[in-house]
């Protein structure tokens, strides 16, 4: 369920940039893996020219309806529609979603990704989880309800595009060894805080999966993942399709 009490730090920075009070709105990212890092609201409005490579590749590789997951300020959906594209973008910040629909992404709504699919509503062709979109699912128990929860919105010979990132390197010490406690939680596991102007929001659940795990997952919830692209910080670009 979404949290309406909680505040909405990411979308308070996205429309505070997008109405123009603050051109230099920035989240600062708190993680339990690594130092706080600024986020500027001006990444999440970024054309396609502004993109990582990967995320092009995915808005290329995309087919059919579209579900844009986790659609931030919407810039892949605003894309895919300039493309003749049929998008939903689904957020569950109040504030994204209001700048989404502000800046003309057609169907927008407000909820996680494991919420049930409309009866009314099509299934997709491609679902998108991108900007280590993976990490939504939260976890590893996560990843494995969303693989199976995905059946329930895919049409036939659908496609999930998603990005995510081994993030081993940030366990390694001088020599290149693991410093890894084996027998506690994945090291991909991580949590994240989000403050703004004062304002500190919840802290939430996020992972980051190494390709091999992911493959073993998605092989045991009946999906092929082709793995077609990546780039020089560990991230990479994964296509997954039900293979049974």
């Amino acid at each position: 369920m979404t949290n309406t009490s909680a505040p909405d730090v990411l979308g308070q920075a996205l429309l505070d940039y997008h109405h123009g009070h603050d051109q230099a709105a920035t989240v600062t990212v708190h993680c339990s893996a690594a130092d706080d890092e600024p986020l500027p609201a001006a990444y999440f409005f970024r054309t396609v020219l502004q993109m990582p490579e990967l995320e092009r590749q995915s808005l290329d590789e995309s087919r059919g309806r579209v579900l844009d997951l986790g659609a931030g300020a919407g810039c892949h959906s605003l894309e895919l529609q300039s493309r003749g594209f049929e998008v939903k973008a689904v957020d569950v910040s109040a504030g994204a979603v209001q700048v989404m629909s502000e800046r003309g992404v057609q169907n927008v709504a407000r909820h996680d990704l494991f919420s049930a699919r409309p009866a009314a509503e099509l299934p997709y062709d491609t679902i998108l989880l991108l900007m280590n979109g993976l990490g939504l699912t939260g976890t590893l128990e996560g990843l494995d309800k969303f693989l199976a929860h995905a059946r329930t919105l895919l049409a036939p010979g659908g496609q999930i595009l998603a990005t995510s990132s081994d993030i081993r390197y940030l366990y390694e010490d001088e020599d290149g060894a693991l410093r890894i406690n084996l027998n506690g939680p994945y090291y991909g596991e991580v949590v994240y805080r989000l403050t703004y102007k004062g304002h500190d929001g919840e802290p939430f659940p996020w992972l980051f999966i190494d390709a091999a795990l992911l493959n073993d997952a998605a092989e045991a919830a009946g999906y092929t993942a082709d793995f077609i692209g990546e780039d020089d910080n560990e991230q990479y670009l994964v296509r997954l399709t039900i293979s049974n």
